[in-house]
């Protein structure tokens, strides 16, 4: 397993994360999976022998069962495994039981810590943008949260670029603790972070996690133009989640990943996530599985490797358009582009 310094900071992370949404799931996570506390046990042991050292997982999954699944998993022990939890979404019906107030960010933290029975959240992420909260309130509870010792490092999830950098001219003009990360979606069927997030990314010293990198199972191979999806499957239905706006260029995606996939003689899955860990200001991707079997396929992504030749194809069958401003820029401001405006800019300047 290769650990990867997770951005400006000091602290090394494993390139898999294990995704814990399905433990202990209920009601609408079911959807997803559902791991009891002994399949949790199992799945985090398989995870910890392979070299994975970081658990990711929220407070509003399953309304914090998977972090209690986690906390009766681990019994308190095994410190060399960090985890990650974030906080925004309802967790009851109350007017301050949502966002990222001060009132409802501290009180969750200690919530989600006895769930975890830790005594600190190595890594504690915003799950979502709350435009009602001031941005000021926010990052000065988490730095609370910091000074404290509940939490260790803070990061973002499922912001906007003008978010993250708002945020971080806030934590920096207060003097005070900026997000390491941020955690996106970011697959070969979906891109648009390159748009604005992977740029911020690498300008601003953060790292990234990545949730979903298989498209809640689109990138599985099972998926293939003309046949009927998988029995019970989710996607390409009513979950929605990540959408499909081209079910055509989703395919023509899937044949070029089932095409190399037959010639390393692995699973299309193991291609999709060495192809998502090999781009750039990725440090981890997140990986989840309902068998054995799903999940040793996922751990062993960490050690394939793609030529150059099969990157590019993967590249240019998944990218997305150029949309403005960035194709005027391609063509008016192509003499002063930076690193970070490169890793969207640079094949388009051919």
């Amino acid at each position: 397993m290769e650990y990867r310094l997770l951005g400006r900071s000091g602290l090394k992370i494993s390139a898999l994360t294990m995704g814990t949404m399905t433990f202990g799931a209920e009601g609408f996570f079911t959807k997803a999976g559902n791991s009891s506390a002994a399949e949790a046990r199992r799945i985090i042991d398989i995870s910890r022998d392979a070299g994975i050292n970081l658990l990711d997982t929220a407070n509003v999954y399953s309304t914090g069962k998977s972090e209690e699944a986690i906390g009766e998993a681990l019994e308190g022990g095994r410190k060399d495994l960090m985890i990650a939890s974030k906080v925004r979404f309802p967790m009851g019906k109350g007017p301050n039981e949502a966002g990222l107030s001060r009132y409802h960010i501290i009180q969750e933290c200690e919530a989600s810590l006895r769930r975890l029975k830790r005594d600190v959240i190595d890594l504690y992420q915003v799950h979502e943008w709350d435009g009602q909260t001031p941005l000021e309130e926010t990052m000065e509870a988490l730095d609370t949260l910091l000074k404290q010792g509940k939490v260790r490092y803070i990061g973002c999830s499922n912001y906007s670029g003008w978010h993250i950098m708002k945020a971080l001219g806030i934590a920096d003009r207060a003097g005070s603790s900026r997000f390491v990360s941020q955690q996106i979606y970011y697959s070969l069927q979906g891109r648009e972070a390159e748009y604005e997030l992977i740029p911020v990314t690498i300008d601003q010293g953060l790292g990234i996690l990545v949730w979903s990198p298989l498209a809640g199972g689109l990138l599985s191979g099972k998926y293939r133009r003309g046949h009927q999806a998988p029995a019970g499957s989710r996607q390409l239905t009513d979950w929605g989640e990540p959408p499909v706006y081209d079910q055509e260029g989703l395919y023509d995606t899937i044949e070029v990943l089932v095409k190399i996939a037959e010639q390393h003689r692995v699973s299309a899955a193991q291609v999709a996530l060495a192809y998502t860990l090999g781009k750039p200001a990725v440090t981890s991707v997140i990986i989840g599985a309902r068998t054995d079997e799903q999940l040793a396929d996922n751990l062993a992504a960490a050690s394939l490797i793609l030529s150059d030749d099969e990157r590019t194809q993967l590249d240019q069958v998944s990218a997305p358009p150029l949309i403005y401003p960035f194709w005027h820029q391609a063509k008016t401001a192509r003499d002063r582009l930076s690193p970070a405006d490169l890793t969207l800019l640079a094949p388009h300047l051919q």
